[in-house]
């Protein structure tokens, strides 16, 4: 693999993905694409045209505040709430497979990403979007509990607490990526308003680790292409 080129501007994840899947359709002559919504209890999903056919699978862990989410969706065809490690995941199943906000709040977050690109067609797509554990925010969400990030105005969440495995950074994903033999197609960086107290917060955090956890960005933001090559590794 090239070596990886972030683009450390700002981009609209939701746009960038909807504006890959439709060119993934167009490119592959799909008549519907079928998607995987992987952590689909929290999140608006993908912010696809309706003119693109496709069906949606849910999947998530089985929460009260999960379930309610994913039960008011009604971007989602058909769902499943269960553990994401064991989860029926059929191979080779899906066109594209869409994880926002969901490896950093998972633990054997590489077992449930190598079974997201098992269930993956060759030549398909792995939308990620994660907080950079390596960053002054991904140090922040890390440490600080949820009632004084929220005073901060970080979004937190009834959700799982985040836990930041080795690959929810931008040296771990890569890593995975290159031993998998997985083409990252497209990597950028996502950050809250600097004029938001978190994002103070962060630059402050930034200063006083000499620079170690970087205030330039929160967020990874990944667009992840599983080889077409039947020669490739196959996971």
């Amino acid at each position: 693999m090239t070596e990886l080129s972030v683009r450390n501007r700002p981009v609209l994840e939701g746009d960038l993905f909807a504006a890959r899947v439709r060119m993934h359709a167009q490119d592959k002559g799909l008549t519907r694409v079928a998607i995987l919504e992987a952590g689909c209890g929290r999140g608006p999903g993908l912010a696809l045209p309706d003119d693109l056919d496709r069906h949606v699978t849910g999947i998530d862990v089985d929460t009260p505040a999960l379930r309610a989410h994913t039960l008011d969706r009604t971007d989602l065809h058909s769902w499943h709430l269960g553990d994401l490690r064991n989860a029926p995941l059929p191979p080779r199943a899906f066109d594209v497979v869409h994880a926002d906000s969901l490896i950093e709040r998972i633990t054997n977050a590489e077992l449930v990403l190598d079974r997201m690109v098992a269930a993956l067609k060759p030549g398909g797509l792995l939308l990620i979007r994660f907080t950079d554990r390596d960053s002054a925010y991904g140090l922040i969400r890390r440490l600080l509990p949820r009632w004084l990030r929220a005073l901060l105005g970080d979004p937190v969440h009834s959700t799982p607490p985040t836990t930041f495995e080795p690959v929810t950074s931008l040296d771990g994903i890569r890593t995975w990526c290159l031993m998998r033999g997985l083409v990252i197609a497209e990597a950028h960086t996502t950050r809250p308003p600097r004029s938001t107290p978190v994002a103070a917060t962060a630059r402050l955090t930034a200063a006083l680790t000499g620079g170690r956890y970087t205030a330039a960005h929160s967020d990874i933001v990944l667009v992840v292409r599983k080889p077409e090559n039947r020669f490739a590794r196959i996971i």
